[in-house]
């Protein structure tokens, strides 16, 4: 067994288990893999309460991961005739794998250095081979079928963006002495305070705004991307979703109301300037003078989403990008170019919009939402620093793109 299929094999089993409903984020898994590298991987026993020890974290969590590695970390079936059973193959130079681990670890059997019950190849064989084909294939050449396998593997990510603390309080155990609930406390002692209750600010999930780029420069890339904002939409509880290429169309309703295989074909019908021209600046301030105040109001993340080809006036389009990244948390622009190597953002749209970016990164393959789902899992708390200025003063000098910066 390889590194990369152990480690590969560890990732798709801790989605396993966060579906399941236990809470397990995907940096735990580094920490499990090298755990692993102290314990003989051929004892299923070893193997087995490695896991168990780093991933459950509470009792009642114990009976669904027990079900979840019996179904996972089974034992693979003939190719020859996968309805066969395993025992009925002839003799076996190792003795076959234990129908489940036991449910407590205290009634496990003793050791057995005699029994090797699973194989390195047995690891490599739970590998989702329909998606690891994908995983680096760009998105503009993806078929139907690849696009289908890929939207389950984008539902099976862990989109998570963080809390943030509110400005209303909440009975609790903070610092702050709850002066009303401490005299009508104390009313039965006559008075005496002694009692003094605490609280402390309310604690909510970051929401979530999406701006995608849907125009002519962007239309190969356009499919897989509206069911990425689809998965997005469905996956996080507070999102608001907008498309734009010369004009902004918000789609908040439609992604939330039906399925993708619905919604998703008649997304460019509903769009008026879908695969038009592009003005992302024009676009932004319609954002920000039509609907800043109703969606930006409990510092969300911004998921802004284009290649940065833009005909508009870049001096307009650096003015609503500072205005935009002032009214959220956090900032950041997917790039589906920037996923090539030999990608410069040396566009105008792009040298106006860089220098109030917080984080500029690849949106082209499958591996790149995965990059990004471990990212947004990782926002700090606090805003990043931001340095404040015109804009056409940081605005970096505008240069045509040639052809050998910008590659699919």
């Amino acid at each position: 067994m390889s590194d990369g299929h152990l480690f590969k094999n560890l990732l798709h089993f801790g989605r396993l288990l966060r579906t399941a409903g236990i809470e397990t984020h995907a940096g735990r898994m580094l920490e499990v893999a090298e755990a692993l590298t102290h314990v003989e991987l051929g004892r299923r026993d070893d193997f087995y309460f490695t896991l168990r020890t780093l991933l459950v974290n509470r009792p009642q969590d114990g009976p669904a991961f027990d079900a979840a590695f019996r179904l996972f970390w089974r034992v693979p079936r003939p190719a020859g005739n996968p309805n066969a059973d395993p025992k009925s193959e002839g003799p076996r130079k190792t003795a076959p794998p234990p129908e489940g681990p036991p449910a407590d670890p205290r009634d496990a059997p003793p050791p057995d250095r005699s029994e090797t019950v699973m194989q390195a190849e047995q690891v490599a064989a739970m590998t989702y081979s329909a998606r690891e084909v994908s995983r680096t294939k760009d998105f503009a050449g993806f078929s139907d079928d690849e696009i289908a396998s890929a939207r389950a593997m984008m539902a099976a990510l862990d989109w998570r963006l963080g809390t943030r603390i509110t400005r209303r309080w909440r009975a609790g155990h903070g610092p702050v002495v709850d002066m009303r609930r401490a005299v009508r406390t104390n009313l039965r002692h006559g008075g005496e305070l002694v009692h003094l209750p605490r609280r402390e600010r309310r604690i909510q999930v970051r929401p979530l705004v999406l701006l995608c780029d849907v125009s002519g420069s962007m239309e190969r890339y356009s499919r897989m991307l509206l069911h990425f904002v689809h998965t997005l939409s469905g996956g996080l509880d507070r999102v608001e979703a907008f498309l734009f290429s010369t004009r902004l169309t918000q789609v908040t309703r439609q992604l939330a109301r039906k399925g993708v295989d619905q919604v998703v074909p008649k997304l460019p019908g509903e769009v008026p300037d879908f695969a038009g021209g592009t003005r992302i600046g024009e676009a932004l301030g319609q954002f920000n003078v039509t609907w800043s105040r109703r969606v930006m109001g409990h510092a969300p993340v911004v998921l802004l989403i284009s290649d940065g080809w833009d005909r508009g006036d870049p001096d307009q389009l650096s003015r609503e990008m500072a205005r935009l990244q002032r009214s959220c948390h956090r900032l950041i622009w997917l790039n589906p170019l920037l996923g090539s190597p030999r990608y410069r953002p040396l566009t105008r749209g792009m040298q106006a919009a860089l220098p109030w970016i917080d984080d500029f990164l690849p949106v082209h393959n499958l591996a790149s939402l995965d990059a990004l789902a471990e990212h947004l899992n990782r926002l700090p708390d606090r805003r990043p620093w931001r340095r404040t200025g015109a804009p056409l003063l940081r605005r970096r000098p505008s240069v045509t793109a040639t052809p050998e910066h910008l590659s699919s």
